[in-house]
């Protein structure tokens, strides 16, 4: 992907750099992601990130509540993934290290959700109260309702056993300073349990047999029966836990990309025999260099090279482009491709995790871990907003109190304020949201590094785009020549430029260097190889002398004032030898099939484009005008794109910067957002919020609409968390909601932001990427605009 012949750049000839494409790049923090069961609210996710904040091995950490994982940078010198796991658990969480290749370890596995039999039990229980009120709403008043002895031990059970979860999780929260959604159920549900036993345990006259006679009819309201309310606490329990249930089963298979891609690598492969015979095998049994059979209508279990039979494959999963590819011997097959028609050998190079689809899940996986600005504002609410629902559920109360002087009425006000307060909604809203945008994005062939890239890509207002590799295809090819020396041939000059080109990694560098290889030129061997700023790459050739290839001022040539048009729009390639200038190449690169579209695209959504090239001007304004962009900017070295980034953000732009090589990462890392071009270099993806994975630049369109459709989502799901908090709690305080009504409409509430945040799975962009139909199980369902 990143072959030396393969990199593009258009500024090589004009700047030295620091920045090599073979400089490793070493981090300078070690980075874990674990696994948290137990989180029931955003409070959970705000208490891990408190706790590990703390510890001064730890430099940052970002837990997701709806992907139910924690990304960790930590110093590997002061600490190990086990301590760091070690103090995750002491909050009162089960967490686990994630291993690089546990994603496909967990694809074999039994991924059901596990049978709710604690949910199944609370309706048990809860049924008898059901039958109860069904006969209050037939005018049967309270006669169906169950004696009060039953109620004490059915609410019993639910109260200490089967919500015994709850208690669990309220204990811990407070043990860690922040309390969660868990501490005010079990408020509320224990005042409502513990108000009732007393009211019943002190009518009548004490004795067991007055005890289990009173109430034989049921209820409170009855003359001879307390009014008790075992009921509403059962309730309570029941509606909640039912919509942490549908909650959980969303978060893990609806909103949850990754399983879907998981899903693309079969269970069972063909493997041929050392005798030439092809077995069925478990994918987990096969190894590096083994020899796999992909059928028509099959996917292709790992990557491999193809080394028998041909066949036309769909690798929309990876680049976002449905557009059937013939596969041939010596071709690469991409784990995960589905192939259409034909049928494939080929010998695995890479299987799990370390094959370009693991690559792809396992950076979807840390993206979708991540958080976004826009959380920090629920994350600043969830840290308070438990001990605040708490004083007005006790003013509530009090002022009930006194006001109506019934205590009963007054601890159903205040109950009802606690349960219908509902911190979950607020810390789904933007995680919810981000890995629906994140898995839609995927794609589309757009794999954003984390939550605050996409959320950057949603606000940009200004694209600045590289032409070389970016808007062109990048495989420039020789349409002129000029020769100072008549006498000289061309494929003497061409041999002596391409030698020293061979060390360069620009796309006229190796336009140059692969003319030589086709015309069977050998090259020549050279010392003393060096990059000049602004000018372009000497080197010396024993017996000849000092060799200069790049503009034509580098190399001392005057080119004619009135060269044929071909020399106006291409790229100019000068040879010298010891500042004796031999000729130039004129070189011309083409358009990609769509680029055009894709500036179209951008415009009419309002985003300004701008074209900057280390080409001559002449060049840059002729591919501008053939795009129709108004601004564009030649000779800019990697310095100069920068400077003028940042003063168009000086000037209050969002600017995005799409570049391909390595001179391109300065303007990339200043920019706002930025993204790699495919098959850009190591130091290009490195610097990139974002990496497309086709060559078209329509991903970059696609990256745009998808990001703002994720933000107006993650407004909207805030929007409601926020409104439906302070329409409740006030409804709750004044009575009127009950404590069941609260229950209901807190456990809706939660659904009903992940159901928006699923919208966004279905979403479509208005300018489609070309043959965005396929027939991928993951792009399968129909799409319709959000």
């Amino acid at each position: 992907m990143n072959n030396a012949t393969h990199t593009k750049n258009d500024d090589s000839y004009l700047v030295d750099t620091d920045i090599e494409s073979n400089t490793p790049l070493t981090p300078q923090h070690a980075h874990l992601q674990l696994a948290i069961k137990g989180m029931t609210c955003q409070a959970c996710a705000s208490r891990i990130e408190k706790v590990l904040n703390k510890k001064p091995a730890v430099y940052e950490v970002s837990v997701n509540f709806a992907g139910e994982t924690a990304n960790v940078d930590y110093d590997p010198a002061q600490t190990t993934p086990e301590q760091v796991t070690e103090w995750v658990n002491k909050t009162g969480f089960v967490a686990n290290l994630q291993a690089a290749d546990r994603l496909f370890a967990q694809a074999n596995e039994d991924t059901a959700t596990q049978y709710p039999w604690r949910l199944i039990g609370l309706w048990l229980c809860l049924v008898p109260f059901l039958v109860g009120m069904a006969g209050m709403l037939t005018g049967f008043g309270m006669a169906w309702m169950p004696p009060i002895w039953i109620q004490f031990v059915l609410a019993t059970i639910v109260q200490f056993g089967l919500a015994l979860p709850f208690y669990k999780s309220a204990w811990a929260s407070i043990k860690g300073g922040l309390a969660n959604m868990d501490v005010l159920v079990v408020i509320g549900t224990l005042t409502i349990w513990a108000y009732s036993t007393y009211l019943w345990l002190t009518h009548g006259d004490g004795t067991l047999n007055s005890l289990l006679q009173s109430g034989h009819v049921g209820g409170h309201g009855v003359s001879n029966s307390p009014a008790v309310y075992f009921e509403a606490g059962v309730m309570v329990i029941a509606f909640v836990r039912t919509g942490k249930y549908l909650e959980e089963r969303t978060k893990k298979h609806s909103l949850n990309s990754i399983d879907l891609l998981l899903s693309l690598t079969p269970d069972q492969v063909e493997q041929q025999q050392p005798n030439g015979d092809f077995h069925n095998v478990a994918l987990s049994d096969v190894q590096i260099g083994d020899i796999l059979r992909a059928k028509q209508g099959s996917r292709v279990a790992t990557d491999g090279m193809v080394i028998g039979g041909s066949g036309w494959c769909v690798e929309s999963h990876l680049t976002g482009e449905s557009v059937p590819l013939k596969k041939e011997q010596g071709d690469e097959l991409l784990a995960g491709a589905l192939v259409e028609n034909g049928s494939l050998l080929y010998r695995v190079s890479a299987k799990g995790s370390d094959t370009k689809l693991g690559d792809m899940v396992q950076a979807l996986s840390n993206a979708q871990g991540s958080k976004a600005n826009l959380a920090r504002l629920a994350d600043r609410v969830t840290a308070v907003f438990v001990p605040i629902v708490v004083v007005i559920a006790l003013v509530t109360f009090g002022l009930t109190w006194w006001l109506t002087g019934m205590v009963d009425t007054a601890l159903m006000h205040a109950v009802s304020v606690l349960v219908i307060a509902c911190p979950c909604a607020l810390g789904l809203a933007t995680p919810a949201a981000i890995m629906a945008g994140m898995g839609v994005a995927a794609r589309h062939g757009v794999w954003f590094k984390d939550a605050q890239s996409l959320e950057a890509a949603g606000n940009i207002d200004t694209v600045v785009l590289d032409k070389t590799g970016t808007l062109t295809i990048g495989k420039p090819t020789i349409v002129d020549h000029v020769m100072v020396d008549k006498s000289l041939a061309v494929d003497d000059v061409l041999q002596i430029a391409a030698s020293v080109e061979a060390h360069a990694s620009h796309p006229l560098a190796t336009a140059l260097v692969n003319t030589a290889q086709d015309r069977q030129l050998s090259l020549f061997d050279v010392s003393d190889i060096s990059v000049i700023k602004g000018a372009g790459i000497q080197a010396k050739i024993e017996g000849l002398g000092l060799i200069k290839v790049g503009t034509a001022e580098f190399a001392n040539l005057v080119l004619p004032k009135f060269m044929p048009k071909a020399w106006q729009i291409a790229s100019t390639v000068a040879i010298s030898i010891n500042d004796e200038p031999l000729g130039a190449f004129a070189l011309a690169d083409d358009l990609k099939p769509d680029t055009s579209q894709a500036i179209t695209a951008l415009q009419d959504a309002g985003i300004n484009v701008i074209l900057m090239s280390g080409d001559k001007q002449s060049v840059v304004n002729h591919v501008a005008g053939q795009l129709g962009i108004d601004k564009a900017y030649g000779k800019m070295s990697p310095r100069d794109k920068a400077s003028q980034i940042a003063l168009l953000q000086t000037a209050g732009h969002k600017v995005a910067m799409a570049g391909d090589g390595v001179n391109d990462a300065p303007a990339m890392a200043t920019a706002d957002a930025s993204f790699a071009m495919f098959e850009a270099t190591d130091v290009a993806q490195h610097s990139a919020s974002a990496r497309l994975m086709g060559e078209s630049l329509m991903h970059i369109d696609a990256a745009q609409k998808i990001a703002q459709a994720t933000l107006r989502n993650i407004k909207q799901n805030l929007f409601f968390a926020f409104i439906y908090n302070c329409i409740g709690i006030p409804l709750a305080a004044f009575g009127f909601l009950n404590p069941m009504i609260a229950a209901a409409a807190m456990a809706l509430s939660s659904i009903s932001v992940l159901m928006n945040a699923l919208r966004l799975t279905r979403f479509k962009t208005k300018v489609e990427l070309k043959n965005t139909v396929s027939t991928s199980p993951i792009d399968s369902e129909p799409l319709v605009k959000v």
